[in-house]
């Protein structure tokens, strides 16, 4: 057994099973210890949060609980900041808590210190969990918590879990699936990554791996892709880059589970109640604390890679794609836009991802095409 665990312990698998068994205890809104040395910080996530939990953290507490907030969220409170934070919660007060980790027109209402590492660690488990980037962290001895059967993980196996993650990425199966508009195509599973999510490469046809192959990277969108939201124009750019492969020598879409730019489902129906409200959808991510993207696009790069990819010629509007693929050792040969309709509702979404993100959209794109969709 000890030569087993020198194994893992050399490829990161104790740390990486430990992180999984955190993510789960995340998502499901139980509190976990976070070590690093003799500290160890207790962390729950603010969506998490009731009057049950409150009683027990109070009793452990003793005033030295804290609000974990991202930089973009303390923002928005009027704190010109670009580091996360922590708000002291001399007790743990729920209005209070949801009021500063939610409300749109919450102010900052006390000194914000600096994270510590285990803090930053809290942080990355909310953010690769999917959950609302707002942490409950306070400091506890191992007695005070000793018989409580909390999950506890390594600060340094948070730190690194991305990274090897990328590593395990691997084709666990594939198949034919006849597409409409491209019926010589083959869906390649690819098992690893953040959260061992599932992500898709949709071989089109048969492209010639040792030329310049069309791929497209495509992060999921469940509103567009399946019910046909009016908006986004994803729904069109995945079906008319699949069509359009077919027609032209074949190419690769790799389909990315990165709902809501990497934010996830919940927080982007978050993110869209902001929007009908009034915000666009930068800002009401940064409501949610958010930046403007959390998509990382290497584990895209490494499928691509194991499917022989050497030279790229990218289906997109975003630079960000491009540069990350040519970061990852890929040679970009070319890019081409890829556009979807626009309406009324989308057309100012298209209009911030130009204008914010740098997109490459033109203005005549924005052009509401054939008015008021009543559906």
């Amino acid at each position: 057994m000890g030569e087993i665990k020198t194994i893992l312990d050399v490829d990161g698998g104790i740390g990486q099973v430990a992180v999984e068994r955190a993510l789960a205890e995340v998502r499901a809104g139980r509190p976990l210890i976070i070590k690093a040395g003799r500290s160890h910080l207790l962390m729950i996530c603010v969506e998490a949060l009731d009057e049950r939990h409150i009683a027990k953290l109070e009793a452990l507490a003793k005033r030295r609980a804290r609000l974990l907030l991202p930089a973009p969220r303390l923002r928005r409170m009027g704190l010109e900041r670009t580091r996360p934070g922590a708000i002291a919660l001399p007790s743990i007060d729920l209005k209070r808590v949801e009021t500063l980790a939610l409300d749109v027109s919450a102010r900052i209402d006390a000194p914000v210190a600096s994270l510590g590492r285990l803090d930053l660690a809290a942080l990355e488990l909310a953010s690769l969990a999917l959950v609302l980037p707002a942490v409950i962290a306070l400091p506890v001895s191992v007695r005070d918590v000793e018989g409580e059967g909390l999950v506890r993980v390594e600060a340094a196996a948070i730190e690194g879990y991305r990274r090897l993650r990328l590593h395990d990425l691997h084709i666990v199966g594939r198949a034919p699936v006849p597409l409409e508009g491209a019926p010589e195509t083959e869906f390649v599973i690819f098992r690893g990554g953040e959260g061992l999510r599932d992500q898709v490469a949709i071989m089109v046809g048969k492209p010639d791996l040792s030329q310049p192959v069309t791929v497209r990277l495509h992060s999921a969108c469940l509103t567009g892709d399946l019910f046909g939201s009016l908006k986004c124009d994803c729904g069109d750019q995945l079906r008319h880059t699949a069509q359009h492969m077919a027609q032209n020598g074949g190419g690769i879409l790799l389909y990315l589970d990165q709902e809501g730019r990497g934010n996830g489902l919940s927080n982007k129906m978050r993110a869209y109640k902001l929007q009908s409200q009034g915000f666009d959808t930068y800002d009401a991510d940064e409501v949610l604390g958010f930046g403007h993207d959390q998509r990382g696009f290497d584990f895209a790069a490494e499928m691509l890679k194991q499917l022989g990819v050497t030279k790229v010629q990218v289906m997109t509007n975003n630079p960000v794609k491009i540069g990350a693929l040519s970061e990852a050792g890929l040679e970009v040969v070319s890019d081409r836009r890829i556009l979807g309709r626009t309406t009324d509702q989308n057309v100012r979404y298209l209009a911030s991802k130009r204008d914010r993100a740098g997109h490459f959209i033109e203005m005549d794109d924005l052009t509401v095409q054939g008015g008021k969709d009543e559906r």
